[in-house]
């Protein structure tokens, strides 16, 4: 929703070095610049304004000068933890959910990031401590990277930004292509270039002149796979669902602008969409993307959910030629290798949510995460059944039901089936056994690796180091938790969020 960047440390022109920082990411915030400097750090902004329209310019400092914020994103709940700092008596100059931050800091240090509901990242210079925060929301939704050089902390919203510092260079990190080419993203905090890291989703860094720590404030968990489940009542567990659901789209509906929502056909984001359009007094404005191959076209069923919700349904056709010719840009935002085509038509519509007026789009990506929509869930319950019982009849059913979009599965591609899921299961309490198949799927384009790159990274594997930063909590938990974990944790954020996500949407600003 916007753009910053930053530095910790005495620097030269540091007017200057902001402002070519935030010209090389202007197009996620075009409405409006600003800039903070001081002797020892500071901060620019581009703003793509939303909530607090007059009055919430950025850097934004409070009453004292002693706390300057420069934050991408929005909270949720900043009404309502406003009027819990009111209530304490604190004074608000502005309407915005960026001074919110501010007071809440000021109230508590970074033991407040737990209170926001929202997707941010933001970065505040504490003068009284001489020291600089960095945050990121949970889910990794808005994107924060830093270098240092020189004895300086860089920082800011896209890597472009860090490469108009003198002397960062962007040099390929082996390592990060390994992981690319295998996991479809790099491990946090590492990117695709070298001495250029991530913070993490639900971490925090605090930084001062000479030290810098990065702790989680928030971490994913699930239970034990031998605990009774919770819900003891189906209707009940419904009713309670579709309120949180409810609340979830109602609280991200508050803007001061217009919000519109993507309607692919599926079921995540025509459920967001009807709850959207049945809170807006205008007529909800919907966006989707049409294919002429008619394996990936789901228009009829975009038109029909339109129709029954009534919205103003707006689409953008996609043609082979087109993801071609889009892909170098898709490739300059999303600032890594690709190896899908799913980012180009999300950039081309992000492209036509700008040229009907929107800033604010609602998604319905993480769902497939939470309600086991990915087949790689179904896969793995598949596989496993496959691993204990290898000659049983019952595959080619099975495989029926699991892909019933499939014209007529014959002899061979049942055959073909069984030994996809038959891959691996001598190993079925493998961690990542719900994911090997998909991760040797990806690593076979590695044979376009270059012998020198091979040489490189003789010796490395990038399933065995995700393996490695798995909490110690892991194997007790249910097979399907453990595959939800390695999507949620690692995949969400890594690729969904942000190369098909954050980044495609802000490409346009």
């Amino acid at each position: 929703m916007c753009g910053f960047g930053g530095y910790l440390g005495s620097i030269r022109d540091a007017e200057a070095l902001l402002a070519r920082m935030i010209a090389a990411i202007a197009h996620r915030g075009p409405d409006e610049q600003g800039k903070f400097v001081t002797p020892d750090a500071g901060l620019g902004h581009a703003r793509l304004s939303v909530i607090g329209i007059g009055d919430g310019q950025q850097p934004m400092s409070d009453v004292s000068g002693n706390l300057t914020i420069a934050f991408n994103g929005e909270i949720f709940n900043y009404l309502e933890l406003r009027e819990g700092l009111i209530a304490k008596g604190r004074r608000f100059r502005t309407s915005s959910d960026t001074e919110v931050i501010l007071h809440l800091y000021d109230e508590m240090g970074e033991d407040c990031l737990p209170l926001l509901n929202g997707d941010f990242a933001f970065a505040i210079w504490d003068n009284r401590r001489r020291r600089m925060v960095l945050a990121r929301d949970r889910m990794g939704v808005r994107p924060l990277f830093y270098t240092n050089k020189d004895g300086v902390l860089y920082f800011a919203s896209e890597i472009k930004a860090l490469m108009k510092v003198p002397g960062v260079s962007a040099e390929i990190d082996p390592i990060a292509l390994d992981q690319i080419f295998t996991l479809w993203a790099p491990i946090a905090p590492r990117t695709a270039f070298r001495n250029i890291h991530e913070l993490e989703p639900a971490s925090v860094m605090i930084a001062t002149q000479g030290q810098v720590t990065v702790k989680r404030y928030w971490h994913l968990d699930y239970p034990h796979r031998d605990a009774p489940s919770t819900v003891t009542n189906e209707d009940d567990a419904a009713e309670e669902l579709q309120a949180l659901l409810t609340d979830a789209v109602r609280l991200r509906m508050r803007a001061d602008v217009p919000v519109g929502s993507y309607l692919s056909g599926g079921l995540d984001s025509s459920l967001v969409s009807a709850l959207a359009a049945g809170m807006t007094p205008l007529k909800l404005q919907t966006f989707s993307v049409t294919f002429d191959s008619a394996e990936h076209d789901e228009s009829a069923f975009q038109t029909e959910m339109a129709s029954a919700l009534g919205t103003h349904h707006r689409t953008i056709a996609c043609h082979a030629g087109d993801i071609a010719g889009v892909f170098p840009e898709v490739i300059r935002f999303a600032e890594r290798p690709i190896i899908r085509t799913a980012p180009a038509p999300l950039y081309q519509l992000s492209g036509l949510v700008r040229q009907a007026g929107l800033k604010v789009v609602l998604t319905g990506e993480g769902a497939d995460e939470v309600f086991a929509g990915y087949d790689v869930f179904k896969e793995a319950r598949v596989r496993r059944f496959c691993g204990r019982q290898p000659a049983s009849r019952m595959r080619p059913q099975l495989f029926r039901r699991l892909y019933p979009y499939l014209p007529g599965l014959q002899q061979q591609s049942v055959e073909y089936l069984a030994a996809f899921f038959g891959a691996g299961n001598t190993a079925l309490d493998d961690p990542l056994f719900s994911h090997r198949p998909r991760f040797k799927t990806t690593a076979a384009a590695k044979i376009f690796f270059s012998g020198d790159l091979r040489a490189t990274l003789k010796g490395y594997d990038a399933a065995e180091d995700l393996v490695s930063q798995l909490p110690q909590a892991f194997s007790l938990w249910h097979p399907l938790h453990q595959a939800q974990y390695l999507e949620t944790r690692f995949l969400l954020p890594g690729y969904i969020l942000s190369s098909q996500g954050d980044r495609m949407a802000m490409a346009h600003g």
